[in-house]
């Protein structure tokens, strides 16, 4: 079946990366100005995203716990939702639509460019000069940007929870202080960490075998956004099971 074909190419390649990693150093400039490209520049529009989700989820938790008379718990929602859920799988959407696609596209490229080929001429291995700093670049910021959505994410909701619903903000700063722990972003950065690499990995695989054409390119890239999510929504779930199943 070709979709075991694919998976086991899929398995080779991340084995291909891995090895290539291990065996050379990262090109530091070049997975700093892949850290550049996915971070900084994807900072705006994380904390655009990040502010009005959680004005979003202040607003449902409200209504949702007005009726029983405890609308004081729209911190511990807020603080639960966002930082075991939303914070860590918004980011990876995000950097899955954004760095991701810009992955495919240009490994893409240069697939059909025969760049790639002209590397293994040159007996650069490509895995290495192409995968290992964009994997590199990924891994620094993605937890970084993780927590930074999550403090966003927080601090917007507890502006709508006293500005707009005129709640108490002690005691919405104080349940979610309680409902959460240190731990949680430990969890939040592993998760983050596993995400990133699962984007990086799928995306630059769906480049690197991309058809030729223009079309081929488009097929890559949108496979790559597709692909990404769901494995990345899975692999949410399994872990949330596991660590507070």
């Amino acid at each position: 079946m070709s979709w075991v074909r694919t998976v086991g190419r899929f398995g080779l390649f991340v084995l291909a990366v891995f090895t290539a990693t291990a065996k050379h150093p990262p090109p530091i400039r070049r997975s700093i100005r892949e850290a550049y490209r996915i971070g900084v520049l994807s900072l705006p529009i994380l904390l655009i995203i990040s502010f009005f989700v959680g004005s979003n989820i202040a607003l449902q938790a409200y209504n949702a716990f007005r009726p029983l008379g405890a609308t004081h718990y729209v911190g511990m929602f807020v603080a639960i939702a966002g930082v075991r859920e939303l914070a860590p799988i918004m980011v990876a959407a995000l950097v899955a639509a954004k760095a991701g696609t810009e992955m495919a596209s240009q490994i893409s490229i240069m697939r059909i460019k025969h760049q790639i080929d002209a590397l293994e001429v040159m007996a650069i291995n490509p895995h290495w000069y192409l995968i290992t700093p964009r994997l590199f670049g990924i891994l620094l910021v993605l937890p970084a940007l993780t927590i930074i959505a999550i403090f966003t994410l927080i601090g917007s909701a507890f502006l709508v929870t006293t500005l707009q619903l005129n709640l108490n903000g002690a005691e919405f700063l104080a349940l979610a202080g309680q409902s959460t722990q240190p731990v949680d972003l430990v969890y939040c950065a592993i998760k983050s960490i596993i995400f990133g690499t699962i984007i990086c990995l799928i995306s630059c695989f769906c480049g690197f075998y991309s058809a030729n054409g223009p079309k081929g390119v488009g097929q890559a890239t949108n496979l790559a956004v597709v692909v990404s999510a769901v494995v990345c929504v899975i692999f949410n779930y399994w872990f949330s099971e596991l660590i507070y199943g």
